[in-house]
């Protein structure tokens, strides 16, 4: 009944939900659906929305008047964190047509049957205590890289964050099954793979496996060239993790590690599970293995309590860190959430201002690093898609490099040596040797 049907997917937030719509895209072509693009005039539209901010909420409503314009007899799905948190809200959107939780979102097949337009949307979310199944998941359509989901939810209970709500409990399978992912992906023409999940230091939950044996079993697949960490807890990211990756010839010098603050008082409130100390201490690890790394950081601006003082304590920790970029959060009060009970709120055009200064320290953070890797060489993944006449790539440390257009290089390793910095953000390259 189904074949044919034209679904278009669209992907709001992390890497985590790319993975997990690209398999949930793979299972409905298997089962006879076409997919088509965005404003393809598809059948069926699925939207899988994110919730760490405010502003995702809000896409996922563009979108859906969007899709609505597009064809106006669409079927309309939405999925994902937001469809978790908040099923009812998202029911009442003029045009959505199903609303499917955490639990149901890889099911989606059972609740596509009947495609006619709904007065009233379905819900199907249960609550997420409920939510205990692990289903791997990796990205496939980009020829380059692929996004391979290793562990979901977190028991991690910061106060600011909605993730626990949204994913529930940390979980995985066993190393053994992941492997089996990795493997499907190292039969593609696919040569890098980044490691995603909620909390993924906390792959095995502190039982018999853990993720430092995953990466040593990870680093033994044939056919993959490259792995790189996407995002890993700083208490999780243990001294001999960053001693394998220093001395791996697929784990790749490029970390991205969450700060959320440089203020120890605002850390114990905000309930991170480290202080200031150990978090210098990892980046000084890392420097001293791998001089070379790329490290990103993500950082909180504005949360309740922060005061001048405190945020100043931020911004001089972070300038003396060797680290590459940051990723800086404007603080947004979540329902359901400590942090939105607390006193001492932080005015949003204080939280605006504080977020543009570490803007601007971030650029400086990004040019100082690529300056430090000015004649040196690396070795470059190129991409496919061409950017007027350039096509772009990154080196094992996330150096993003640019050179002129030639299909014959797309998804090949280059050896490049960086020669000069581009105004946005690129390094122009000296030398070019296909591997």
């Amino acid at each position: 009944m189904n074949q044919y049907k034209k679904v278009a997917f669209y992907t709001l937030g992390c890497k985590l939900n790319f993975s997990e719509t690209s398999t949930i895209a793979r299972d409905l072509v298997d089962a006879g659906f076409a997919r088509v693009e965005f404003n393809e005039h598809p059948d069926i539209y699925i939207i899988n929305t994110c919730s760490v901010t405010e502003n995702a909420d809000k896409k996922c409503r563009q979108l859906v008047r969007k899709a609505l314009k597009i064809n106006p007899n669409a079927f309309i799905t939405i999925i994902g964190c937001y469809a978790q948190l908040k099923p009812q809200e998202i029911s009442e959107i003029e045009g959505v047509d199903l609303v499917l939780g955490a639990n149901e979102k890889f099911n989606i097949l059972d609740h596509l049957a009947d495609l006619e337009k709904q007065d009233i949307a379905r819900v199907k979310a249960i609550s997420i205590k409920e939510t205990k199944d692990f289903v791997p998941s990796f990205s496939l359509g980009d020829r380059t890289r692929s996004f391979l989901k290793i562990q979901d939810g977190c028991d991690y209970f910061c106060t600011f964050c909605t993730i626990p709500l949204a994913r529930g409990k940390s979980r995985n399978v066993s190393i053994a099954e992941t492997i089996a992912e990795a493997e499907k992906i190292a039969k593609t023409d696919i040569q890098e793979v980044v490691l995603t999940g909620v909390n993924i230091g906390d792959f095995g939950q502190g039982g018999e496996e853990n993720f430092y044996q995953l990466v040593q079993e990870l680093d033994k697949v044939e056919g993959i060239e490259r792995f790189r960490i996407s995002s890993i807890e700083p208490n999780l990211l243990s001294d001999e993790i960053i001693e394998f990756v220093a001395q791996s010839k697929k784990f790749v010098p490029h970390f991205h590690i969450p700060l959320q603050s440089g203020s120890d008082v605002l850390l114990k409130v905000m309930r991170r599970k480290y202080l200031s100390e150990l978090y210098a201490n990892r980046v000084s690890k890392i420097k001293s293995l791998m001089p070379d790394a790329c490290i990103g950081v993500d950082v909180i601006v504005g949360f309740p309590g922060e005061t001048e003082e405190e945020f100043m304590k931020t911004v001089d920790f972070i300038k003396e860190l060797d680290v590459s970029y940051l990723h800086v959060f404007t603080y947004s009060e979540r329902a359901n959430t400590t942090a939105k009970k607390m006193e001492n709120v932080v005015p949003v055009n204080i939280r605006r201002e504080r977020s543009r200064q570490l803007q601007i320290l971030s650029t400086k953070k990004k040019r100082a690093f690529y300056q430090s890797q000015l004649n040196k060489t690396g070795t470059a993944l190129l991409e496919a898609e061409n950017h007027d006449g350039y096509m772009h790539g990154f080196t094992e440390n996330y150096i993003k490099i640019q050179y002129p257009y030639n299909e014959d290089l797309v998804n090949t390793f280059v050896d490049v040596e960086h020669l000069e910095i581009v105004a946005d953000g690129f390094m122009k390259i000296k030398e070019l040797v296909k591997k």
